[in-house]
């Protein structure tokens, strides 16, 4: 599992600027273009088929490119919009998301589209068979979701469905684009879009070069008495770290829990945190924020008393924060980045 986001440059397949911004990476890949182009991309997507995906659960294959597709889990549904195709369904986003049940900038990016917003399914307690079935989808693409054998199983008899490599919710950011860029025959242009997300970050932490010289820790707080630790590799800790900060050694060599993706230790074990100049934490609400913090505890960590803290009880920022997308990224980086340099300042 990658550790940061830096790695070197992909071979580029199309004429595209690592350069881009995702919205206009979304103009180009949704919006009415000269009737040449098209050609071209519709040639090289049907060149792409049939395709073969492999995961931890069964195959995908894929005899032509898909036009109405269904994501579940985290992200995918961003992908497959900055590459030109809206799903027909999504997930239902019940945290985190609008009124619509929808990721804001998800919302944003199928507007600036011109499409129609997917309908919304749910997932639990279980994936809703039925409503994904009258969408009469041609592919299904959970690459970073938790679906079942049995849930595979069953799409798989509706459509091609394309699981997770390995673990349950643990598919890299990158692998992610690249999975859903095969899937659509549009590999090139996904290595496009994970070039212009490490671009973006980079271009951030060059901006704040004080980044640098700061240590930090993204920690789940909102159970008392517990601390966990989000480690390398899980995304809100790749975003942090790609702009610029590094995360903490102590936190760092500190082992993750067996059948979870966090290093989970005791309140008491609090003095692992007291180097670390900047923390981040989320939050369910702010009953929940003022009850772990009234934890003499986790009151008497170094960068809560100082300030370099970063509580987040926007839950739409922190799910954008811990997802990384060509979409995500963006929206998050806006509202991140300054929060950041608040707490940089505090930092002596």
């Amino acid at each position: 599992m990658r550790t940061h986001l830096t790695r070197p440059a992909r071979t580029r397949g199309v004429a595209l600027a690592v350069g881009l911004t995702t919205s206009a990476l979304l103009l180009a890949g949704c919006s009415s273009s000269p009737a040449a182009d098209s050609d071209t991309a519709d040639v090289a997507a049907s060149g792409a088929f049939p395709v073969t995906i492999e995961s931890a659960l069964g195959d995908a294959v894929i005899e032509s490119a898909p036009q109405r597709i269904v994501t579940i889990g985290w992200a995918s549904a961003d992908t497959a919009i900055a590459l030109g195709t809206t799903p027909v369904g999504v997930e239902s986003a019940t945290w985190g998301g609008n009124a619509d049940l929808q990721f804001p900038w998800v919302a944003d990016a199928v507007e600036a589209a011109g499409d129609e917003l997917p309908e919304v399914f749910n997932v639990y307690p279980e994936v809703d068979i039925e409503a994904i079935l009258a969408l009469e989808p041609d592919l299904v693409l959970a690459p970073q979701s938790g679906i079942s054998a049995e849930d595979f199983a069953t799409l798989s008899e509706i459509a091609p469905t394309v699981a997770y490599p390995g673990d349950p919710w643990a598919t890299a950011w990158d692998d992610q684009i690249d999975i859903i860029g095969k899937a659509l025959g549009k590999s090139a242009e996904a290595t496009e879009l994970i070039n212009d997300i490490d671009t973006q970050l980079a271009d951030a932490a060059a901006a704040n070069p004080e980044f640098a010289d700061l240590s930090y820790a993204y920690v789940y707080a909102a159970v008392p008495g517990e601390l966990a630790f989000y480690q390398a590799g899980d995304a809100r800790v790749d975003v942090i770290s790609g702009l610029g900060l590094k995360l903490d050694d102590t936190v760092a060599a500190t082992p993750v829990t067996e059948g979870t993706f966090t290093a989970i230790v005791g309140l008491e074990q609090a003095d692992l945190l007291d180097d670390v100049d900047v923390l981040f934490t989320w939050f369910n609400d702010e009953a929940n924020e003022t009850e772990i913090e009234s934890q003499p505890l986790f009151a008497q960590i170094p960068a809560v008393e100082r300030g370099s803290y970063l509580p987040n009880v926007d839950n739409q920022l922190a799910m954008a924060s811990g997802l990384v997308t060509p979409l995500s990224v963006p929206w998050a980086l806006d509202k991140y980045v300054p929060m950041i340099k608040e707490a940089a300042a505090l930092v002596e």
